[in-house]
């Protein structure tokens, strides 16, 4: 072959592959390339400011990949719960708490990790907790992250009482307790409206024995006397008509249990029990 003709066709080669190689260039360029720890947690952190959460976690990650040692991939790990939470990533967000946890038990800041736990099983995947735990159907109802969310920040108020954090959680507690109770409140409505009343009774003493110092109380012992009248166990609705008396004077269910118990004239607003009045709720 010709020196000349060889010259073309490795020139030709070259344009080839150099045209070729201009479309792929920018996606196998690593721009973070020799970044610093630091230049990676400063960029995330702008990022999550800036509400860019799922960048944010990206560059996280990519720091504890690279220097998974030092204060910069702890504060990176302890913020990843943040930035998972915010971008609803609720799983995730969860396990890095835990695995903080888990890593850094004496760490500062571990009281976060806790707290931040909490949070996302308080809030992720909903409208809002009351409206999660008081459904259509009651029977079909999970209350099971509500709790999970109340023993995390029980945890923490438990391991750090002195943490910043308690005052929220303990707000947080006093809610999905209210509103724990006001579910059990909803369910044992539900079966009184089909007459199901060992399992209204049922219910009213699960309030009565978890979540005494809650509203709910008051209409767990209403229901409970109820549900006795209906057993024809009349005994029993006296005793529980008394706690309520003694208990809750202002119940407004007093007086028409009362003329049921005592067998007294009675006229009802409403006929049969319904807990929406109390509530607030649909029938």
């Amino acid at each position: 072959m010709k020196p000349l003709r060889r010259f073309r066709i490795f020139a030709l080669g070259a344009i080839l592959l150099t045209s070729a190689g201009c479309g792929l260039l920018p996606e196998q360029i690593d721009k973070t390339e020799g970044w610093s720890a630091q230049q990676f947690y400063t960029t995330a952190k702008e990022h999550s400011q800036k509400g860019n959460y799922q960048t944010a976690a990206k560059y996280y990650e990519t720091l504890q990949a690279r220097y998974p040692f030092g204060r910069y991939a702890q504060q990176a790990q302890l913020d990843l719960i943040y930035v998972y939470h915010k971008d609803g990533q609720g799983d995730q967000a969860v396990a890095a708490a835990d695995r903080f946890i888990r890593t850094y038990p004496r760490h500062p800041s571990v009281d976060y990790a806790y707290y931040m736990r909490g949070r996302v099983n308080f809030d992720r995947g909903a409208e809002g907790i009351a409206e999660r735990l008081l459904p259509s159907d009651p029977e079909k109802t999970d209350t099971g992250i509500a709790m999970q969310a109340f023993n995390d920040f029980a945890e923490l108020v438990e391991r750090f009482p002195d943490s910043r954090y308690v005052a929220d959680a303990a707000q947080r507690m006093v809610f999905l307790r209210n509103n724990m109770a006001a579910h059990e409140i909803h369910v044992a409505d539900y079966y009184m409206r089909r007459k199901a009343y060992v399992a209204a009774a049922n219910r009213a003493k699960y309030v009565l024995e978890n979540f005494a110092r809650t509203p709910a109380a008051a209409d767990a012992l209403a229901i409970l006397t109820d549900a006795y009248l209906e057993m024809g166990m009349e005994d029993l609705a006296a005793d529980s008509l008394r706690v309520l008396q003694v208990n809750h004077p202002d119940s407004p269910h007093l007086a028409r249990l009362d003329a049921r118990v005592n067998g007294t004239e009675y006229t009802p607003e409403e006929s049969g029990w319904s807990v929406s009045s109390v509530l607030g709720l649909g029938s």
